[in-house]
């Protein structure tokens, strides 16, 4: 299957940001959507999207004008087994106790640790993002501090790598959510790939707006790897669905954005408990 590129580069997070949520609403919808800072000291953000089908170049081009972006570059790739490439270049990743593999690397599975099978998945990622692992680490720390949580939520789940985490190493209920409906059938189908389908309820929701998020509510832990944006704007939810002492582990943020979104939590009641960083990534464990 053809694909196409279009990609674009701005001096802004928030801007990228935005521009990023406005590429997703565009006509033909794209397959996926980036946003990456450069590593060449520019401070300039890439604003990527991938098609399936030709995108409507005038319609980039008004909507890089809006936000103040460089005209897209738009190219069309040669058709490639990605899934297999990507399977090639991938390593199993050590988070603590858990150990995230493809089946490839079944083999490397050590017998004590708590293994996480996650496939390529181009859309939704490997579990391999400094983000994930940093996540994994900061819920190995809490569990070898008896911090065993009851009642999980993995907020903007993905691959749901983290509930599968949860169900693997806890006997906690565990519900899923993502806004992406392809996100729900992936999560879905790693839960059941990893033995704990039965245990892992995969939702579509924006945030915890689901009716099962609400009954299962408050969670003693919430997992959130998302975009430092819509994790400021959780704060007040998380207040209200996270139980009194429960934890947060949130990622997907940038070390210069950790201290705003660690303030945005202060102020609805969380203290800071842990800070860990990988790469140019945050991760925040905070408590209620």
């Amino acid at each position: 299957m053809p694909t196409w590129t279009a990609l674009t580069t701005l001096p802004d997070s928030d801007k990228a940001e935005a521009l990023g949520a406005a590429l997703e609403a565009l006509e033909p919808e794209p397959t996926g959507v980036g946003i990456f800072e450069l590593e060449d000291g520019s401070g300039l953000w890439e604003v990527g999207g991938y098609f399936s089908v030709a995108p409507d170049v005038i319609a980039l081009s008004i909507l890089a004008a809006a936000h103040g972006a460089r005209p897209f570059a738009v190219s069309d790739l040669p058709e490639t087994d990605w899934v297999a490439h990507v399977r090639r270049e991938l390593h199993p990743v050590e988070a603590g106790r858990f150990f995230v593999y493809g089946s490839h690397d079944a083999a490397a599975l050590p017998a004590d640790r708590i293994g996480l099978l996650i496939e390529a998945a181009m859309a939704f990622g490997t579990g391999h993002h400094g983000t994930t692992k940093g996540c994994l680490d900061a819920f190995d720390m809490l569990l070898t501090d008896d911090v065993v949580p009851r009642n999980v939520a993995d907020i903007g789940c993905g691959t749901a790598v983290l509930a599968i985490a949860a169900a693997k190493a806890t006997d906690a209920a565990v519900v899923a959510s993502d806004i992406d409906p392809q996100a729900v059938e992936v999560a879905c189908a790693n839960a059941a790939a990893n033995g704990v389908g039965g245990r892992v309820a995969c939702l579509e929701a924006a945030g915890f707006a689901h009716p099962e998020l609400a009954r299962n509510a408050p969670f003693d832990l919430v997992f959130a790897n998302i975009l430092k944006g819509p994790l400021i704007d959780l704060a007040p939810m998380m207040a209200t669905h996270v139980a009194p002492a429960g934890h947060v582990i949130l990622s997907g943020i940038l070390i210069a954005q950790a201290d705003e979104v660690t303030a945005a939590y202060h102020g609805v009641g969380f203290c800071l408990r842990d800070r860990r960083e990988i790469g140019d990534w945050a991760t925040l464990t905070l408590r209620r």
